[in-house]
């Protein structure tokens, strides 16, 4: 092999024990999730809030963490999913009760669009930080008319924010994807974990709201 070849092809390795690592601590982070919401079950909303405020202090300590200590950004990935897990812990339950039917059937349709549009993102050889822009905003956009439907009833309002909310992470899906691909650093691998774990969790939470009968 030559000096060239041998260039060529570290790269690709690296991708690849790359990839590897970031599926296998999205897999651990889903399962600490499910922990989570098992060992939650019995909480009430009130501890939830206060898990989810834990849980986004374990994503800013991570962007502090990931190039100090490994160790410690892989802790706080853990720990993230965990809270997760205890916070969404009462929605998931209320919905076993009320429509358990949408359970698995938002998780269906999760593992074919996170497969589906993270795929896209990985094939892709363009440039793709102008949806990654263009998708924060919409976020912001669609945080705000959530806002507003709490307070004013618009006919099909639930459904619409839905529907758009995965038409935004289908991008952030992509893009992060993408972002798996071009990076080499295995010590990025638990702060894209957490972004796909995420793009994950709202793609699945957005399904149940549209898989929810009680709309009818």
């Amino acid at each position: 092999m030559t000096l060239t070849e041998y260039g060529r092809v570290r790269p690709v390795d690296r991708t690849r024990t790359l990839f590897g690592q970031v599926m296998w601590y999205v897999a651990a982070t889903a399962g600490l999730f499910a922990l989570g919401a098992y060992l939650g079950r019995n909480l009430g909303y009130g501890v939830a809030i206060v898990c989810y405020l834990l849980a986004f202090a374990c994503l800013i300590g991570m962007r502090f963490a990931v190039r100090s200590s490994a160790g410690l950004s892989v802790a706080l990935l853990f720990g993230f999913g965990l809270l997760m897990g205890l916070a969404v812990a009462p929605t998931l339950v209320y919905y076993a009760g009320a429509d358990p039917q949408a359970l698995w059937q938002a998780g269906a349709a999760t593992a074919l669009f996170v497969a589906g549009f993270g795929a896209a993102g990985y094939a892709t050889r363009r440039d793709l930080s102008w949806v990654g822009r263009a998708c924060f905003w919409a976020l912001l956009a669609l945080i705000a008319f959530g806002i507003v439907l709490i307070f004013v009833q618009i006919p099909g309002g639930p459904l619409i924010y839905s529907v758009l909310g995965l038409v935004i992470f289908a991008g952030f899906t992509m893009v992060d994807f993408r972002r798996l691909r071009r990076s080499t650093g295995l010590d990025t691998a638990p702060f894209i974990a957490a972004s796909i774990f995420l793009d994950v969790l709202n793609v699945f939470l957005f399904f149940l709201q549209i898989f929810d009968r009680r709309r009818d």
